[in-house]
């Protein structure tokens, strides 16, 4: 890679954040990455003496993220590249799901991401440069039953992604919705939060997605450091794009649900045009 960056990661103690931490380090760049626990930080700056710098914040502490953005711009540097990676899956029917749940998840995954960039924006924006990349998943552009709550995070990241590149292009700034389809991290496994079964009327149609993500669970297709060296890649690009897809079976899913909604639009477009007036 042509130049050393300064990479600010949320979330690197494991999955994505982890992998992209620690590929970024051995390509020479230097990285802050966020961590929620003492431990975490030291574990993380065992990776590199001079290059790795842990921070611990939790992006729901809202309070605080400005402050911890400012100082890591003022005692290691620049930001070049801010990774909004910190996130966690919550499965559960939605008629079962409370809506503290809902806030949690989005507190999380939308607001900590938000809350992250409007930290750092005013500082690229000065420079007039500047990468962000958001962590979706194929769930902020296809659905599937269970995961409501979920999806509807990565939909709104997805789509605040999109309108904010608008918003920054003229200041040299670039915004990636990065979208991984399944992928060999936690997600599944000890980063989802899950909310008791209670309505025997939501079973078929349930449990048979629980147990295929259950039984897929560490043996997905997605490996996390192809993942990682693509990001790096994304983030070398002249031109990066609006939305990435990482993965052929998010590919596959979402090119098959884009070609039915457009079916879908073709069989209801004489209802759609009847109200113009």
């Amino acid at each position: 890679m042509a130049s050393s960056k300064i990479l600010l990661i949320t979330g690197v103690s494991s999955g994505f954040g982890r992998a992209l931490a620690e590929e970024a380090l051995a390509a020479g760049h230097k990285v802050a990455g966020t961590v929620r626990s003492a431990q975490a930080k030291r574990d993380f700056e065992s990776l590199s003496a001079s290059s790795a710098f842990g921070r611990i914040l939790d992006v729901t502490d809202f309070d605080r993220i400005d402050g911890v953005v400012a100082e890591i711009e003022a005692n290691i540097g620049p930001i070049d590249v801010l990774v909004n990676n910190a996130g966690y899956g919550h499965e559960g029917v939605l008629e079962e799901s409370p809506l503290s749940e809902m806030r949690r998840q989005f507190d999380v995954n939308v607001f900590g991401a938000v809350a992250m960039i409007k930290a750092a924006l005013p500082f690229m924006r000065t420079r007039r440069r500047g990468r962000i990349l958001n962590i979706t998943s194929m769930g902020g552009l296809i659905t599937m039953p269970g995961i409501a709550y979920y999806c509807g995070s990565k939909f709104a990241l997805e789509g605040i992604s999109e309108s904010l590149g608008k918003e920054v292009a003229p200041f040299g700034i670039s915004v990636t919705a990065v979208a991984p389809g399944s992928f060999r991290t936690d997600w599944a496994g000890r980063s989802m939060t899950r909310t008791p079964r209670s309505i025997p009327d939501y079973n078929a149609t349930f449990d048979p997605v629980r147990r295929a993500r259950e039984e897929k669970s560490g043996k997905q297709l997605g490996d996390p450091v192809k993942a990682a060296r693509a990001m790096l890649a994304l983030i070398a690009a002249d031109r990066a794009p609006a939305h990435l897809l990482l993965g052929s079976d998010a590919l596959a899913l979402v090119r098959a649900n884009q070609a039915a909604l457009e079916d879908e639009r073709h069989a209801w477009e004489t209802l759609t045009v009847s109200t113009d007036g």
